[in-house]
């Protein structure tokens, strides 16, 4: 090369080596070197372009001589075997040497178009970096077929490299102008995210001190923000705070560990917040000083979810009305008892009471009025047990004292556990005084001692449970230990209302009717029984169920049953012509089915369905139900008069009831019980005993019915008294419905 060419090139290195350093545009130094180039080369028609690679496709950057239109329809041109000088040359990672693009199998795709711009060759090199990745190529075109000489090939080969460190240049600045931006934005969007975090993140040094804070405003932390960077954790808090954290902070240092834990702070507003905190080591936090460690620490405020916690945990372990242990609670401490009376051989004990009568309270002024007897029995039982018992309320008036330990043995814990009950009994002497009325209250215990032999947490609340029974059945207001014999008759009651249950979904229940005729020996009505027919027991009669029925809350489904086949007995013989508008049929009404609120919905709801008349159907409720709430009775029996029901009073004479409100009660009908009915033959007292009720009914214009009148005498002797009908085996058994409807249709009139 010569003086001058070598001149030229130093000058042109110079140049684009400068404006390298000084980051001029790239595009404006690939021209330049483009240009240089050309200036220097030996074949003055030579012209130069640049293209970088994108993917897998290649774009000019730089060719000041080349017809734009040309550089505009090969940009994006594919690299690829064949594809034309550049794109091969990328391919194969080595230069391509094209002398004649007419005839180059590599030009297929692309020689019409060089052609026609009048480019005959094209010798392209591919640009590669220090990290040996191609950035591009560089290309020289002549308007004839010509190849490189040596000279040419070292003077491409010196601009390449400019080339690829302009190019090289270019791409790192590009990463850093992008890393810079992406730190950026993950700095805005920490900075965001601090602002609405609501927990608060702390950098603490090694020695305590408060590096950085972020996160939630001040009122999370003890001091404001401004005062607490740079300040020392020792200096700021009280040593009880500062010490465990300085602990904690060591701790994560030692282990090297996130460390999970819980504390309470006063904050500078004067609240105490509970904490969650974690901590993290974190290495080089401050590049200025490498060798101070730090830790992340994190504080999330979690006092309302432990607030929350612990009210779940208090309603679901304790009475809501009177914050006594519930029954969940007292469950888990007598299994705790029971194992532990298992492994020391001691005794311990389980008091059942229930509220004798608490339901008249209830009735009287309104649960607020219970509620607040309960409340206060709950403090006076509290004030005479001791702290290591737990007294818990197990349902509406029941309460259970658990004592863990009240002897060494049976003998002892009997007597401790009767020093107990009656230190219970004790806070009923006094009245309870609600709402400006006093209440002289009782209640009844039951005592079942933990031992050996009663180890079994479910059996101990039932047989303590079966002891309070045995008390309420001595009249309540006392204390009974547990009884085997009890239980056992407790068990087969239970058994029995299971058998209920499911006679009734096996429809064994029915109604048998016994007829009623007058005086005249006519059939005036019936009165409906209700049987069981049992498949292996046969016919049970209804003393043996009625009570348990009533007891477990069956009986209106029973008496649903007996109305269901009154109505359809009566459809029956209406329908054949039997009875005419005076012939009714009694039912049974219990106490408990007599006071329920749906009693008139009910049986006006039933004989609608079959279309029965009100008029039909008697309704018998037994003398002692008179004597109750007058007010509330009266109010009861009008309703169902208004409807057109019938009222008679049955076993008339067995119970007590005022005499005086007799006439006030909407009764038209009094059934003399069969008790006086076999002493009617006497000349004595159950002679005179049946007169006078006969006697009395007549002066209320009621009507007498005799029940159980089972010999002829006895309906001669009523006829002379003026009975109005009789009931009775002189008549008929009671009969299931079809035995009836024969017996009926046979018996219109008898005794004629």
């Amino acid at each position: 090369m010569d003086s001058v060419r070598l001149r030229k090139l130093l000058d042109h290195q110079q140049e684009i080596l400068s404006k390298i350093a000084l980051g001029t545009p790239l595009d404006d130094i690939l021209n330049d070197i483009c240009l240089s180039i050309e200036e220097i080369i030996e074949d003055k028609s030579a012209r130069c372009s640049i293209l970088s690679l994108k993917g897998d496709r290649l774009f000019h950057r730089a060719a000041p001589s080349i017809d734009y239109n040309y550089c505009q329809l090969i940009n994006g041109g594919q690299v690829g075997p064949s594809a034309g000088s550049c794109g091969t040359s990328v391919h194969r990672k080595s230069r391509v040497i094209v002398k004649d693009i007419e005839t180059s199998p590599l030009w297929c795709d692309y020689k019409e178009l060089a052609l026609s711009f009048g480019l005959k060759s094209c010798w392209s090199t591919p640009i590669i970096s220090t990290q040996s990745t191609i950035l591009g190529t560089l290309a020289i075109y002549h308007s004839y077929p010509k190849t490189p000489s040596i000279e040419d090939l070292e003077l491409i080969d010196y601009f390449v490299n400019f080339s690829s460190i302009a190019l090289e240049k270019n791409v790192e600045s590009h990463k850093i102008k992008q890393l810079i931006f992406d730190l950026q934005q993950s700095n805005e969007k920490f900075q965001a995210f601090t602002k609405v975090m609501p927990d608060l993140i702390l950098i603490l040094s090694e020695e305590g001190e408060y590096t950085d804070i972020y996160g939630s405003s001040d009122e999370l932390l003890y001091n404001s923000l401004s005062k607490l960077i740079q300040q020392n954790v020792q200096d700021v808090l009280p040593e009880e705070d500062s010490a465990p954290i300085m602990s904690v902070i060591e701790k994560t240092l030692e282990t090297n560990d996130v460390q999970i834990f819980e504390y309470q702070l006063e904050v500078q507003s004067g609240r105490k917040i509970i904490f969650e905190g974690r901590t993290a080591p974190i290495e080089h936090y401050q590049p200025s000083n490498l060798s101070q460690r730090h830790v992340v620490w994190m504080a999330r405020d979690i006092t309302i979810r432990r607030t929350a916690e612990k009210e779940v945990e208090r309603l679901a372990f304790f009475d809501p009305l009177t914050s006594l242990p519930n029954r969940r609670m007292l469950n888990e401490r007598l299994t705790m008892c029971v194992e532990r009376v298992k492994r020391t051989n001691k005794t311990g004990a389980l008091l059942f009471l229930d509220l004798d009568k608490f339901k008249r309270v209830n009735d009287s002024l309104g649960h607020s009025a219970g509620d607040k007897i309960l409340i206060e029995l709950s403090n006076r039982l509290s004030s005479v047990i001791r702290s290591s018992d737990t007294l818990a309320r197990v349902g509406g008036d029941e309460f259970i004292l658990l004592l863990e330990y009240i002897g060494e043995d049976n003998k002892q814990a009997n007597i401790e556990a009767e020093i107990v009950a009656q230190k219970l009994r004790s806070v009923f002497q006094d009245k309870f005084e609600i709402d400006g009325f006093a209440f002289q209250m009782s209640c009844s215990i039951g005592i079942c001692l933990v031992n050996t032999e009663n180890s079994v947490a479910e059996h101990i609340l039932q047989f303590a449970d079966t002891a309070m029974y045995r008390s309420k059945m001595k009249g309540g207001n006392s204390y009974s230990f547990y009884d085997p014999e009890l239980q056992t008759l407790l068990e087969k009651q239970t058994e029995l209302e299971k058998d209920i249950v499911r006679a009734i979904a096996c429809n064994e229940f029915c109604a048998y009717f016994q007829p009623k005729i007058s005086a005249l020996g006519e059939v005036v009505g019936a009165e409906a029984l209700i049987r069981w027919n049992h498949p292996s027991k046969g016919l049970i009669p209804p003393n043996e169920f009625i009570l348990i029925a009533e007891q477990y809350g069956l009986i209106q489904q029973l008496q649903n049953i007996v109305l269901r086949d009154i109505c359809i007995l009566i459809n029956q013989l209406s329908a054949d012509n039997m009875i005419d508008e005076s012939f009714n049929v009694s039912i049974n009404i219990s106490q408990c089915q007599f006071n329920s609120s749906t009693l008139k919905t009910e049986l006006l709801n039933t004989i609608k369905n079959f279309n029965i008349r009100s008029s039909q159907i008697k309704l018998e409720i037994t003398e002692s139900m008179l004597s109750g709430d007058i007010d509330k009775t009266m109010q009861q029996m009008e309703g169902l008069k208004d409807k057109g029901f019938l009222f008679s009073i049955d076993d008339f004479g067995t119970g007590y009831s005022c005499l005086t409100h007799l006439s006030a009660f909407p009764v038209k009908e009094l059934k003399i019980d069969k008790s006086f009915i076999d002493k009617v033959l006497d000349d004595g007292s159950g002679f005179n005993i049946v007169q006078m009720i006969i006697s009395l009914a007549k002066s209320l214009n009621i009507s007498v019915v005799a029940e159980g009148v089972e010999g002829l005498e006895q309906f001669e002797i009523l006829k002379t008294m003026h009975i109005d009908s009789i009931q009775g085996y002189l008549i008929a058994k009671p009969m299931i419905s079809n035995d009836y409807l024969a017996w009926h249709k046979h018996n219109k009139a008898i005794f004629e």
